[in-house]
């Protein structure tokens, strides 16, 4: 009995001392982040991110002194570490991942120095200008074992992460018959874009387009997700330039029309808006479902006599709001892509087959059809 007692005890010793060292164990150190390119106007985001532990920024590849110092200043970060070579940067503070904050073009050269480092990448929206830049990003990934992600404000959105719930997890619509997107606003020179930003937003080979590029994104990446990865089977699309004195290379306004079996997305991308818009329309057989804005959902079904409004905040819908928490618990295997995850390398890389079928539609003036 006194073993048995004596045994009880050294139990609970044991617990207490495993309870302790648990304890003073530090808890899990910042990935090392490196930013390859800040003439992206949204590297704001992840240089004036506050109070956060995930990630700690050790270098910032930067061709421009000037803008690079710039920010610098801004942002309140040390100047020695920039970099003007984005290979030396990477040896030098081995930084485990690196999100891409230059020209669209770029993301490829991006890609092709991490991989072989085994560097995690995060891009912003979309993922490449065209169709062989995207496969070979996808190649590296899988040969390196890397994480690919692709960023898009969207991706953030309450209302984005309950219509997709609403429409998977109830009856609320039934199946989805037609989606209309929305997306722009009135132009990167009218909102006032920094000059590095607009010299190669503007740029048909650094953005592989204009507006079409730019927010006929949005709708593709949205799309699908909701078709849960299924290609289409056409693309229709047309492009204007309604101010050709300020955008003479590129288009600012487009129209792209997806078809799937049954089903039709239509895009509406814009230099020329009013005011800066991102909101979707799905209807279903038996209902819609529209996301006005981040936070402000519009539904009716057929068992309802009106429509009503709905507030959705990260409170009432699992969401992650800040892009960059996402890529730290994915790193971190904290959270796993589906295959049609809006950030994930398959979506995007069906939205730039979509994108490279719409600019030569609108190109072409005849429909490009899909091979599935």
């Amino acid at each position: 009995m006194r073993n048995f007692k004596y045994y009880i005890l050294f139990l609970l010793l044991s617990l207490v001392s495993l309870l302790n060292i648990r304890a003073q164990e530090p808890s899990k150190a910042p990935i090392r982040l490196a930013i390859a390119g800040v003439t992206h106007g949204h590297a704001s985001f992840i240089l004036g991110r506050k109070n956060k532990s995930d990630f700690k920024l050790v270098g910032i590849y930067e061709p421009n002194l000037e803008l690079a110092l710039r920010y610098a200043k801004t942002y309140n970060f040390c100047p020695k570490i920039i970099f003007n070579d984005l290979s030396k940067m990477l040896d030098s503070v081995k930084p485990e991942a690196v999100c891409a904050f230059g020209s669209i073009y770029d993301h490829m050269s991006v890609v092709e120095a991490c991989a072989p480092r085994g560097i995690h990448v995060m891009v912003e929206k979309p993922l490449a200008t065209n169709v062989e830049h995207a496969e070979k990003m996808e190649e590296l990934a899988g040969k390196y074992h890397i994480y690919l992600l692709t960023d898009y404000e969207t991706s953030w959105y309450p209302t984005t992460a309950k219509s997709f719930q609403l429409v998977n997890d109830s009856n609320l619509i039934g199946s989805i018959k037609k989606v209309v997107v929305h997306d722009g606003h009135q132009g990167p020179k009218e909102i006032g874009v920094n000059k590095e930003f607009l010299d190669w937003l503007t740029d048909p080979v650094q953005n592989g387009g204009g507006a079409l590029i730019d927010f006929g994104c949005y709708g593709a990446n949205l799309m699908t997700y909701l078709m849960k990865g299924k290609e289409p089977v056409s693309v229709t699309a047309v492009t204007r330039q309604f101010k050709p004195e300020i955008y003479p290379k590129v288009d600012d306004d487009a129209t792209i029309i997806i078809n799937y079996p049954d089903a039709q997305c239509i895009i509406m991308a814009s230099w020329n808006w009013p005011f800066s818009r991102k909101d979707m329309e799905i209807y279903g057989n038996s209902g819609y479902i529209i996301a006005v804005n981040n936070n402000t959902l519009r539904l009716r079904s057929g068992k309802m006599d009106t429509e009503i409004t709905r507030q959705v905040t990260s409170k009432d819908i699992p969401v992650y709001v800040d892009p960059f928490s996402y890529f730290a618990d994915v790193i971190n295997g904290e959270i796993k892509m589906t295959d049609y995850d809006p950030y994930s390398l398959r979506n995007n890389l069906i939205v730039v087959k979509i994108l490279n079928a719409a600019r030569e539609s609108a190109k072409t003036g005849k429909t490009v059809q899909f091979e599935n």
